[in-house]
């Protein structure tokens, strides 16, 4: 039974990583401008929000991406595979690197996960207002959270109770990745973390770093299924301000990894790096990032913006 939670543990730990640096590596040219310029306007039919960036020596593509996209949010990601079989290199998250020690190090390390610290309970940490909402949900759906970790309670209503992730179509990087293995396009990904730092990371953290995730999570799980169509309806729309504030986007958003100070620093700074060192490769570059960290303040399109970048999209401010 542990090797199983182990595993559901490092199944649900989110897809992060640093970015490399595209300075060399090695990539055919477009033919001619225009060919760029009708790569554009086809990812733009698709109907994801994104952002260009054009320079003298190429044009890079960036798709504000939002993880569990409901079948009902009217997108053509075929639009988005066309574009991108069209391109010269593409760019994605890549996944955590977990070894098959780091499944023994979750089973015994685990408890400082997946549950509270030294047999202590929600109470001894949560203000009576917040113990008394958890109460609430723990009553409307038979279950017991006394004793389990803010993060995995959190993880446990958005994943389960409020079911975000179920009904859902292609998301972004999928639809990309796809598109490059079958045109035979470099995909340039982050350097992984490694398991080990991660689970260092989520062991160590104090159980009261996660109740902004726990009160986030609360507030989309009572607001109910609603807020999950609303989300994809604004994303496709390009209101970048009505998805931030998206009780589910902000959910994920404060939660772990976004939102650790340590982690979430590394994300924003070195997709904002890797985008502008993909500014100065010859042709186009399609990159897939997540919106949260795109259009959050101070975020990345913020941060190529105070570079001196100009940037061609949706508002997101």
């Amino acid at each position: 039974m542990k090797l199983v939670t182990s595993l559901a543990v490092i199944a649900m730990l989110a897809a992060v990583g640093v970015p490399v640096n595209l300075a060399a590596q090695e990539t055919a040219p477009t033919q001619e401008a225009p060919t760029r310029n009708s790569i554009v306007v086809t990812a733009q039919r698709s109907g994801a929000p994104m952002w260009t960036i054009d320079t003298p020596t190429g044009t890079v593509i960036v798709v504000g991406e939002i993880t569990a996209v409901p079948k009902s949010t009217p997108w053509q990601p075929d639009r988005l595979e066309e574009a991108t079989a069209q391109a010269d290199r593409v760019i994605i998250r890549a996944r955590p690197k977990f070894s098959a020690g780091d499944v023994f190090r979750l089973i015994f390390r685990g408890g400082r996960i997946m549950k509270l610290p030294d047999g202590n309970v929600a109470a001894d940490y949560l203000d009576t207002a917040q113990r008394t909402r958890l109460a609430a949900l723990e009553e409307a759906y038979d279950i017991d959270y006394d004793r389990r970790s803010f993060l995995m309670t959190s993880f446990d209503l958005l994943a389960r109770r409020l079911d975000f992730d179920d009904e859902t179509t292609d998301d972004a990087t999928d639809v990309v990745k796809d598109a490059a293995d079958d045109a035979d396009l470099p995909i340039l990904r982050p350097e992984r973390f490694r398991g080990e730092d991660l689970l260092d990371n989520l062991a160590e953290a104090d159980p009261r770093d996660h109740i902004p995730c726990l009160e986030a999570a609360m507030s989309a799980t009572e607001q109910g299924q609603d807020i999950i169509e609303a989300r994809g309806r604004a994303w496709r729309t390009f209101d970048i301000l009505a998805v931030m504030e998206n009780p589910l986007e902000q959910a994920l958003g404060q939660c772990w990894p976004w939102a650790d100070e340590e982690l979430g620093e590394v994300i924003r700074e070195q997709w904002t790096g890797m985008i502008a060192d993909a500014s100065a490769a010859q042709g186009t570059t399609v990159a897939v990032v997540p919106l949260r960290v795109l259009a959050e303040s101070d975020g990345v399109l913020d941060q190529l913006a105070a570079r001196g970048f100009t940037i061609s999209g949706p508002d997101w401010r």
